[in-house]
């Protein structure tokens, strides 16, 4: 990499970074306070365990319907317009949720809050393709996707806090915690729509040089046609490649939501807890989860390697599991808890890494949003398990060993992955 390309990297990596990093944090909140509304909610609306995880897991379906049409308008339209539209109508769902009535509407909410959100997470990926060459690409996800870890370690004790406002006007802790998280998503949305620029060509904060070095770098990795490169939408949407790319990343998100989703219930469980102390104690998984993700990620471009950081970070997951499903009291269940999460949010930078660099052209567009979408395949399934054991055995324990054996399988499918091979 050459200084003026370098210099270009490191101020698209300041310049743009931060903001993205502050959208996915209202992304996330918006997609696991549900998992703190749980603590009154459920009682409210009458959702017992196996009904409050379909509801909760039904936002994947909604997501991985329009997912892969919403990411080919976005390539169409351009990331400022279509990251906008999507952020204000999943916002306005959001604190539409305060006034569901009964499992049936909470469930309708959650199936059309995936709907609106459709797209956003493979179209940052996707826009992250039109600033980042590969070689600095899977720590620029990797700081990008941190957001979520940081959004858990501010979103807990906050949820906690918000449902401490019970009774205020007339609302329910559960209600504010909807209408106040789901508020900042509508005004990000706007803010999208007036600062976003649509790539390197449109930046005036580089300088001709830089534009040039960095146009040159990503159209040289754009043309690169190497074996095992992918090029074309049906290229991108059949490859054997892309659907297995798509279940290694269904059996990461299938565990990211099966733990997310019932954490604060079983902390709360274990330690009888009011809101807010859960929401402390959830933070330490969510700390370690920032950690592992971005030692991982910079580790994987360091060495320049990814197969191999995929499958040690879910590793560390798959050990986590095992933990929780011996877990009897706070200690082992926040350090089960916290290595699963290390584990988890570590594979995503290298594995992005690894699925974008196999990627090229409009095969890009259509195969990142198929590999979310089978993904999130698993982030309805994991909330849906972990609800429907609960509910016929009474404990967790069974369902942190099913998701330890799907990890498992990701583990091994991992191993099938090839690399294409650069040209010269």
């Amino acid at each position: 990499m050459t200084p003026i390309l370098q210099r270009a990297v490191s101020k698209a990596t300041w310049r743009l970074l931060p903001f993205l990093f502050v959208l996915y944090i209202a992304a996330y909140l918006d997609r696991i306070n549900v998992s703190f509304a749980a603590l009154g909610m459920n009682k409210d609306l009458g959702l017992d365990q196996a009904a409050y995880g379909f509801g909760a897991g039904i936002f994947f379906l909604g997501y991985v319907l329009l997912e892969v049409p919403s990411n080919l308008v976005l390539a169409r339209v351009g990331a400022r317009r279509w990251i906008a539209r999507i952020m204000v109508s999943w916002g306005l769902v959001t604190m539409a949720l305060a006034y569901a009535q009964g499992p049936v509407s909470f469930a309708a909410l959650r199936f059309l809050l995936g709907a609106c959100e459709a797209g956003f997470f493979p179209g940052i990926i996707l826009y992250l393709t039109y600033w980042f060459p590969h070689a600095s690409r899977a720590r620029a996800v990797a700081l990008f996707m941190t957001a979520t870890p940081v959004a858990g370690l501010v979103g807990s004790p906050l949820s906690g806090w918000i449902m401490g406002l019970h009774g205020v006007w007339g609302h329910t802790g559960w209600q504010w915690l909807f209408l106040l998280e789901g508020l900042p998503a509508v005004l990000l949305g706007v803010a999208v729509w007036f600062t976003m620029p649509a790539g390197p060509a449109k930046a005036a904060w580089l300088t001709p040089d830089e534009r040039q070095a960095l146009a040159g770098a990503l159209e040289a990795e754009g043309a690169d046609a190497g074996p095992g490169r992918l090029h074309g939408v049906r290229q991108g949407l059949t490859s054997p490649v892309v659907w297995l790319f798509g279940f290694i990343y269904f059996c990461s998100v299938l565990a990211m939501y099966g733990l997310v989703m019932f954490l604060p219930q079983i902390v709360a469980q274990v330690t009888g807890g009011d809101a807010l102390s859960v929401g402390f104690h959830v933070m330490v998984a969510y700390g370690f989860a920032a950690v592992g993700m971005v030692l991982i990620g910079a580790s994987s471009d360091r060495f320049a390697e990814r197969r191999w950081h995929v499958i040690g970070s879910m590793g560390l997951c798959l050990c986590g599991m095992v933990a929780l499903s011996a877990a009897t009291g706070l200690a082992g269940v926040l350090a089960g808890a916290s290595l699963a999460a290390m584990g988890i949010w570590g594979v995503l930078g290298p594995f992005w890494g690894m699925a974008t660099r196999c990627l090229g052209g409009a095969a890009a567009a259509a195969g990142i949003a198929l590999i979310n979408s089978l993904g999130n395949v698993g982030g309805f399934l994991g909330p849906y398990l972990m609800g429907w054991v609960k509910s016929n055995t009474g404990h967790y324990s069974e369902a942190f060993l099913y998701v330890a054996a799907v990890i498992l399988l990701g583990m091994a499918s991992a191993l099938l992955v090839r690399q294409p091979r650069r040209n010269g």
